[in-house]
């Protein structure tokens, strides 16, 4: 029966992360609901939504070759120190202490997802300096290695600050660098010993197949009504985690 759940939970999530994005809002409460600490739980489903962030770049390899090589190193290393620093200190936070704040995190991404399209209107025509967007990129790469949900958005906001192209070359730097610092999340996790492989490859097939379903379900429903779909998810999966508490 628990196979079943992570199952259909990884099957969501995979459709949400395709088509809308938010897929950790249901394979972190799946994981806790079947027993699961909640930062075991965290990174065994980070490692089971890894394969969609890789497929996401490479679909979108052409777009992100318009990046200049040089800025594309200098983004991923930025990328690569921010995730290790948020998985490292996943592995130094007590149990009990993640279990009281995954749930607040939870919200916050659900609000992230809320307010999505009014921060990526503030974020188009203004341009950070370097140096703040390295900042903001290294802040956004621990927070990502820590918690992923929401990161996705985060990441367009800040690029739509920072890089200059059309939403096609920014959307796959974000799928580039997400699979990055996710990549180096994993490879931390799986040292401290945070991820049940059994539990990961379970939802892994769940979130692949659920994918390929998302990515046609997301031509044939409104953008706005696959929003609302998320934000709904994220709030009742909040109160699922604050009632785990």
């Amino acid at each position: 029966m628990s196979d079943l759940l992570l199952l259909a939970a990884a099957f969501g999530a995979g459709m949400l992360n395709a088509a809308a994005g938010g897929g950790s809002f249901l394979t972190l409460p799946a994981l806790v609901a079947v027993g699961m600490p909640a930062a075991v739980a965290n990174a065994t489903g980070t490692l089971a939504l890894l394969p969609g962030y890789l497929t996401g770049a490479w679909a979108l390899r052409r777009d992100i070759a318009q990046s200049e090589p040089g800025s594309l190193a200098g983004l991923s290393g930025i990328a690569l120190a921010g995730g290790t620093a948020g998985a490292l200190l996943l592995l130094w936070t007590s149990g009990a202490v993640f279990r009281n704040v995954a749930p607040w995190l939870l919200l916050f991404a659900t609000a992230l997802f809320l307010f999505a399209p009014l921060m990526l209107r503030m974020a188009r025509g203004r341009m950070l300096s370097p140096g703040a967007a390295a900042a903001g990129l290294f802040a956004v790469s621990l927070y990502g290695g820590y918690f992923n949900g929401g990161m996705g958005i985060m990441l367009l906001a800040l690029f739509g600050m920072s890089q200059r192209g059309d939403f096609s070359a920014i959307n796959g730097l974000k799928n580039l660098l997400s699979g990055v610092l996710t990549v180096v999340a994993v490879v931390v996790y799986v040292a401290g010993g945070l991820v049940e492989w059994r539990e990961a490859g379970v939802m892994a097939v769940g979130a692949t197949v659920g994918g390929f379903a998302g990515a046609r379900l997301a031509r044939r429903v409104p953008v706005v009504v696959m929003r609302a779909i998320v934000v709904l998810v994220g709030v009742s999966m909040s109160v699922f985690m604050f009632l785990k508490i």
